[in-house]
């Protein structure tokens, strides 16, 4: 799936202007809310999207200094719950005034690159373009974790085909992720969008497929819900094996989630 740069920025913003309304009428108690990620509350939410907007930035804007503040194997163990704790000082309030400085940042920097130049993460170097995508994906993600917290159903929208899109190509991730080998097989993704089209994803033809709903497969993937708890369909032993450890983020296995009919 091609997508335009400025395109991708718009709707980075728009994901997570969203996610900023639910949080601008939380008062000081209410910021503390846990979420279903263990141990991390609405704060620690949005505290980890503005702090990892600010580094997706520097990639971008001085990838040198990037690469040289990249933590070693040993330093990047919990690396992610190191800086929400870290960040545990902050207020809710400052923590929405940092994301929205750090998301209009990065968007900016993002706008001025070239979207085919090849920029420093936490594993292979990735292009502009797939930068944006990943923070979509993950303000999208972390977005469901606050409205869960909150009880609150969000409407998916037209922006989920990216968040579906960077899913797709993440099954060789799920497997390295826990050490073990990625099978040779293609998968084929068919998912229903939020409109009713048909979003697919990888080879016609492939024994193994995945079919259902477009946000019941992003809500799997992101590790936001259980398998059994969706509409999702696989075909073919790869398919299954994989939407059992699908991981769309970098780093080590999630726990992910546990059924919600789990006795």
């Amino acid at each position: 799936m091609a997508a335009d740069l400025d395109t991708l920025c718009d709707d980075l913003l728009a994901e997570g202007a969203d996610l900023m309304a639910l949080v601008e009428p939380l008062d000081s108690e209410a910021w503390l809310t846990p979420t279903p990620a263990a141990g991390w509350s609405i704060r620690d939410q949005v505290t980890h999207l503005a702090r990892f907007d600010d580094l997706a930035r520097l990639a971008i804007t001085d990838p040198d200094r990037f690469r040289a503040e990249l933590p070693d194997l040993a330093e990047a163990e919990g690396m992610v719950d190191k800086a929400a704790e870290a960040d545990r000082s902050v207020s809710g309030p400052d923590a929405l005034v940092w994301l929205r400085r750090s998301r209009q940042a990065l968007t900016d920097a993002a706008r001025a690159s070239d979207p085919r130049l090849r920029v420093p993460w936490y594993g292979p170097d990735m292009t502009v373009v797939s930068s944006i995508t990943a923070r979509l994906m993950e303000t999208w993600a972390h977005g469901q974790d606050v409205a869960d917290a909150l009880g609150v159903e969000r409407v998916a929208t037209d922006r989920l085909r990216h968040v579906a899109f960077i899913c797709a190509r993440t099954v060789p991730n799920s497997y390295v992720a826990r050490g073990l080998p990625v099978p040779g097989e293609p998968v084929r993704l068919e998912l229903v969008g939020p409109g009713g089209d048909t979003w697919a994803f990888g080879p016609e033809g492939a024994a193994d497929v995945v079919r259902g709903p477009a946000l019941d497969f992003c809500l799997v993937a992101t590790q936001r819900r259980h398998r059994d708890d969706t509409a999702l369909v696989a075909i073919g032993p790869v398919a299954d094996e994989w939407l059992s450890i699908a991981q769309a983020f970098a780093g080590p296995p999630g726990p992910g989630r546990e059924p919600s009919t789990a006795a």
